[in-house]
């Protein structure tokens, strides 16, 4: 048997919840841009048994309209490929830091400021008021 993708839990409540609830990968994005809490769902699900409610995907997309006065998000992308992007991302930001520097660590060096030559000041120690 092929071994299955492990999610972060915070991107797995929300295939659960899109598998529970049978909402679409667009709904899924919309409710997650709203900031809701894929736990809470279930209590705004529940239209069969309090029939003044909307269901679930109806009701997330007003709530989107509301706030972004736009009808669905411009590019929708699945739980699953914003978790594959996440970690290709973080691959690449290992790579380069396994990667040696090309420059050597003694020309990127700092140097420390070049000394002042107090001897040519303008003011000797008997003209200081103090």
């Amino acid at each position: 048997m092929a071994k299955q993708k492990r999610l972060p839990p915070k991107l797995q409540a929300w295939v659960d919840a899109r598998k529970r609830f049978h909402l679409s990968h667009a709904h899924v994005q919309m409710a997650r841009e709203l900031g809701m809490n894929p736990k809470k769902l279930g209590g705004m699900a529940n239209h069969k048994q309090e029939p003044w409610k909307r269901p679930l995907p109806q009701y997330i997309e007003e709530l989107y309209f509301k706030r972004f006065k736009k009808e669905r998000p411009d590019s929708v992308r699945p739980i699953e490929q914003i978790a594959a992007d996440k970690k290709q991302k973080q691959a690449d930001r290992r790579e380069l830091k396994r990667q040696p520097r090309e420059d050597s660590p003694l020309e990127n060096a700092v140097q420390p400021p070049a000394q002042l030559d107090c001897t040519n000041a303008a003011v000797e120690d008997d003209d200081i008021p103090f």
